[in-house]
């Protein structure tokens, strides 16, 4: 199938773009393999170990790739549409996961984890770091350029912090206490400041990528909208190829 002018590499395709998406799944499946033997007292309390905003977009990043994975077998491009729709959330999801987590444990690693349940430098890998790198990779190498602009990435980023935030704080009624040691520390306007400041980081976050994006795929400008109509673009590339691609650059 046709494939956007600035995408670096075919996808959906049975070639490099299944092999990446197949890799992320196994990495991701491997986490929450860990995770089903790690017996902590978040194992048994309300909302388990979804109370880590890790763990929320771990699962958002294994539903990204699984869709990926299944455009690719099926080269349905319905599957790579959504594929991309649900990665404009998850990739500056994961992005500021992997900043947080290891800029906080930097100063204090018992602010995000207590020591008698820290974890080994490869687990933490595999959820701190491996999906933001995988979904960073899909994006620059396997996707058309995102259309997202910043009010909408505001909105989207303001939307997943408090939505987070509020069920926290309904995870903390319940069970008395919070995920990260870090909102213990924290009064409430505290942790809104906190929650504020991490919707910030995602919004930063897509319009890097974005940017990127456009330093890696000749992009200048980081001009390109995000998530377009892949069967409106391919519609235009086989009536006038040569346009499709002025028009983009």
């Amino acid at each position: 199938m046709a494939r956007h002018p600035l995408q670096r590499l075919a996808s959906p395709s049975r070639q490099a773009s299944i092999l990446l998406h197949t890799a992320g799944i196994v990495s991701f499946l491997a986490s929450f393999r860990f995770l089903s033997n790690w017996e902590t007292p978040m194992s048994s309390a309300f909302g388990g170990h979804y109370q880590f905003l890790t763990i929320i977009g771990l699962a958002l990043a294994l539903g990204t790739f699984v869709v990926g994975l299944v455009a690719d077998i099926t080269l349905s491009p319905t599957l790579f549409q959504a594929k991309n729709a649900l990665a404009v959330c998850s990739a500056p999801l994961e992005v500021i996961i992997t900043i947080l987590f290891w800029g906080i444990s930097a100063i204090d690693k018992k602010l995000v984890m207590p020591p008698e349940h820290e974890i080994g430098l490869l687990p933490n890998f595999g959820f701190h770091a491996a999906p933001g790198l995988f979904l960073t990779l899909d994006l620059l190498l396997l996707s058309p350029p995102w259309t997202i602009d910043g009010f909408a990435a505001v909105a989207l980023s303001q939307t997943i912090a408090f939505m987070y935030w509020f069920w926290v704080e309904y995870c903390y009624q319940r069970n008395g206490w919070y995920p990260y040691p870090l909102f213990d520390v924290l009064s409430t306007w505290q942790r809104a400041t906190l929650f504020a400041f991490s919707a910030f980081l995602m919004t930063g976050s897509t319009i890097a990528l974005k940017w990127l994006y456009g330093k890696v795929n000749g992009l200048e400008g980081s001009q390109g909208k995000a998530v377009g109509d892949l069967a409106g673009i391919q519609k235009r590339m086989i009536s006038d190829p040569a346009g499709v691609r002025t028009k983009a650059e």
